[in-house]
C-alpha cells in the first residue's frame, strides 16, 4: 500500500505523482499506514472469517444480506426504496443524527477507499462545501460542511469489499469525538460483510435485502401511505372542482296567437252596408 513501502524511481506511477502534488509526503505516509484496512481483531469483519453459522453471527445484528449491522441504542431504521420497490439503502436514525453503512465490491488488493475518499472530497468542494481530511481508526475520514448540514465519511477496505459509513447531522455534529461520530465508528466496527461469490463490478453496491418481518412492516406502511395519498388527492379534487349544477330546462313559452279585435271603422262600414234588411249583397238583389 502506498505509504507503507518506499518506492524507487522506477516504481513511481502517474497516480502516485498526482496524489503527491497536493499533500506532503510525511502526511501521506502517516495516514496510509492504517488507511482503510480492516482489522481482524476489532472489525469490521468478513462473514467467512467468523466462527459459527449465520444465525448466530446475525444475533443482535440487523441482517441485510450483504451487511449485518449492529444497531445503536435508540436507533430507528429508515429504508430507502428504488422506483421498482427494491431496498436501496438503510439508514439508522439516532437522536444525534443519521448513520448509513453500505458495502461495495472491490478488488482483492486494498486501496479502493483511498481513491473514493479523494473523489468524495472533490465532489464536496464542487458543491461549495468546506472539506477536511482527518485521521480515524481506519485512516483517513472525509469531513464536509455545508449550509444544509455536516457529513463525515468513514471507509474501510476488506478482501474484495469496501465499507463506506456516513454520519450526517446538523452543523457541528460530526466533529471528532462527537456522540454521532463515536456511534458511527462503533456501527462500522461491528459490521459483518457477506461479499458472496457472485461477480460484481468494482465499486458497485452489494445488494441488500430486508428481513421478512421488516419487509412486511414496510409493505403495510407503504399501503397505508398510498391509501392516505389517494384519499388526500380525492379530497383535493373535490375542493378544486365545484359540484356541477344541473341546469333547469326552460320550456319555451308557446306563442299563443292573440285574436285581434276587428277594426272599429271596418265594423261600422259593414253595419252600414248590411242595413236593416240584411247584408250588402242581399240589398243589391
Amino acid at each position: 500500500m502506498f505509504g507503507r513501502k518506499k518506492k524507487g524511481r522506477d516504481d513511481v506511477d502517474a497516480t502516485d505523482l498526482d496524489s503527491a502534488q497536493d499533500v506532503e509526503v510525511e502526511e501521506v505516509d502517516e495516514v496510509d499506514e492504517v488507511d482503510g484496512t480492516a482489522d481482524d481483531t476489532t472489525g469490521p469483519w468478513s462473514i467467512d472469517d467468523l466462527d459459527g453459522d449465520r444465525e448466530s453471527i446475525a444475533e443482535g445484528r440487523l441482517d441485510l444480506g450483504s451487511v449485518l449491522l449492529m444497531l445503536p441504542a435508540g436507533g430507528q431504521l429508515q429504508v430507502e426504496m428504488t422506483q421498482a420497490g427494491a431496498p436501496q439503502a438503510v439508514h439508522i436514525v439516532t437522536p444525534n443524527g443519521r448513520i448509513t453503512v453500505a458495502a461495495f465490491a472491490a478488488p482483492k488488493s486494498p486501496g479502493q477507499w483511498r481513491d473514493v475518499a479523494a473523489e468524495l472530497a472533490d465532489t464536496l468542494r464542487r458543491d461549495n462545501a468546506r472539506v477536511a481530511t482527518e485521521t480515524g481508526p481506519w485512516g483517513r475520514e472525509v469531513v464536509g460542511s455545508a449550509a444544509g448540514g455536516d457529513l463525515r465519511f468513514i471507509g474501510v477496505d476488506g478482501y474484495r469489499w469496501m465499507i463506506r459509513g456516513v454520519a450526517s447531522g446538523p452543523a457541528g455534529s460530526v466533529e471528532a469525538g462527537s456522540p454521532l461520530v463515536e456511534q458511527a465508528r462503533a456501527v462500522v466496527a461491528a459490521t459483518v460483510v457477506d461479499r458472496g461469490s457472485d461477480p460484481h463490478p468494482v465499486r458497485t453496491p452489494l445488494p441488500i435485502s430486508l428481513p421478512p418481518a421488516l419487509a412486511q412492516q414496510l409493505a403495510a406502511a407503504q399501503q397505508q401511505q398510498m391509501a392516505a395519498a389517494q384519499a388526500q388527492a380525492q379530497a383535493a379534487v373535490q375542493q378544486q372542482v365545484p359540484q356541477q349544477q344541473v341546469p333547469q330546462q326552460q320550456v319555451p313559452q308557446q306563442q299563443v296567437p292573440q285574436q285581434q279585435a276587428p277594426d272599429a271603422d271596418a265594423a261600422a262600414e259593414a253595419q252600414r252596408r248590411r242595413g236593416p234588411s240584411g247584408s250588402a249583397m242581399q240589398q243589391l238583389d
